[in-house]
């Protein structure tokens, strides 16, 4: 019997959607920051083979471990409405599929579009966010045949507008639509794994912990090392080989991404199995956990660079550390009731993939119209301040969205 039937997982986790509310916020803001001069470096990405994280390095990772949180309570609550097994896979194929289709339609129009495509690249980002919607907008529930026929037609029709964008597409090198992944669709790859695991395990950490485990001994030996360590990861493998051919089969990649689906998805039961336990403890136990994890980043950051780009297991421990304790401050403040100041970013964490896209939207309608900011919002601590304050404005349209019943939902 498993334990999680002592959980009331019909109530929402406030603390996730806090954290998962702030690191959209984060995302927007880092992810915008392309239009700013003179940016503080520990607010970019740290370039390639540089022993740096910034910012930028952490929200991303931070993200997929909230995914992680997120994935016992979406799969207990629906086994507590009677749902089966079969159609709780199904749920999960599906909403893997719409992360996979949407992260290859953000991917692809990275570089942009050749001048051969007849529309420009902000035509392509507004139909393509316009489709989104259409597919997979939640619509409210109605008996009447005639709205939810009307539905249907929505739906097909942003099924036609992506086939549409798909066949005609073309970079600028002349190049056609490919299975390009994107951040949505790494994250949609690392919620298959990891739901999937959580299905046949559910709350057995003894299970779960050793596959986190296995994740990161993956991630270990198959890493560069730094020069100090000749430079080459532990496992060199002639290519093609078995075990490289079959991480790819499972979209494990070097274990780096999934570790931290994996680590939230345990974090996660952890909070929730001890949920009563006094405060004394709980800080006790989340500093002890915060501080073994900076310690086996410090440890690991002697024989591998920090690095995103790389994926290097300093990193996944150092994120972890962070993420964890995170967290821990916004279920305290939340327990405490000190976190209403964080009402203005909520939307984010409950309408995330929404505040995602609408992006895209602004992008595009700058690339149509040939709107520039002024010279001077576009640099330093001003620009930085341009860039929380558009972050700002996404949620804000977010929750208006929302209230006319525009919300993705996957």
């Amino acid at each position: 019997m498993s334990n999680m039937s002592k959980i009331d997982f019909t109530q929402r986790n406030v603390g996730i959607d806090l954290l998962r509310a702030l690191t959209m916020f984060v995302m927007i803001f880092v992810n915008d920051l392309w239009k700013i001069d003179d940016v503080p470096h520990w607010l970019e990405h740290a370039t390639r083979g540089e022993d740096f994280m910034g910012l930028a390095d952490v929200v991303f990772p931070v993200f997929l471990f909230v995914v992680g949180m997120s994935i016992p309570f979406a799969i207990e609550r629906r086994y507590s409405k009677g749902l089966s097994v079969e159609s709780t896979v199904g749920h999960i194929l599906s909403r893997t599929l719409a992360l996979l289709v949407m992260g290859a339609f953000i991917a692809n129009s990275e570089a942009r579009l050749s001048s051969d495509v007849s529309y420009q690249i902000g035509v392509y980002w507004i139909l393509m966010v316009t489709a989104f919607i259409l597919i997979w907008n939640q619509y409210p529930r109605s008996k009447d045949r005639t709205r939810t026929n009307l539905y249907t037609i929505l739906k097909i029709t942003g099924v036609v507008i992506l086939l549409y964008l798909a066949i005609t597409f073309r970079d600028p090198e002349g190049g056609v639509f490919a299975a390009r992944w994107g951040i949505l669709g790494l994250i949609g790859w690392a919620y298959l794994f990891c739901a999937m695991v959580y299905l046949f395990t559910r709350d057995r950490l003894r299970y779960l912990i050793p596959i986190w485990v296995a994740l990161v001994i993956i991630c270990i030996l198959g890493t560069r090392m730094n020069e100090t360590w000749g430079g080459t990861a532990i496992l060199q493998l002639p290519r093609p080989n078995f075990y490289n051919d079959f991480l790819n089969i499972l979209h494990i990649g070097n274990g780096a991404l999934p570790a931290f689906t994996m680590g939230g998805l345990i974090i996660s039961l952890l909070s929730a199995k001890y949920i009563h336990l006094n405060d004394k403890k709980k800080v006790l136990y989340v500093t002890v956990t915060v501080a073994l994890f900076l310690l086996m980043g410090f440890i690991a950051r002697q024989f591998w660079i920090v690095s995103k780009l790389s994926a290097t297991p300093p990193w996944i421990f150092y994120v972890i550390a962070i993420a964890i304790a995170t967290y821990a401050i916004l279920t305290w403040l939340s327990n405490t009731g000190k976190a209403g100041w964080l009402n203005i970013i909520k939307p984010a964490g409950t309408a995330t993939l929404t505040c995602y896209l609408i992006p895209y939207v602004s992008y595009g309608v700058a690339d149509l119209t040939g709107i520039v900011l002024p010279d001077w919002l576009t640099h330093g601590l001003i620009g930085i301040v341009n860039s929380l304050c558009f972050a700002l404005l996404i949620i804000g349209l977010t929750w208006l969205l929302g209230r006319v019943h525009i919300k993705l939902k996957i």
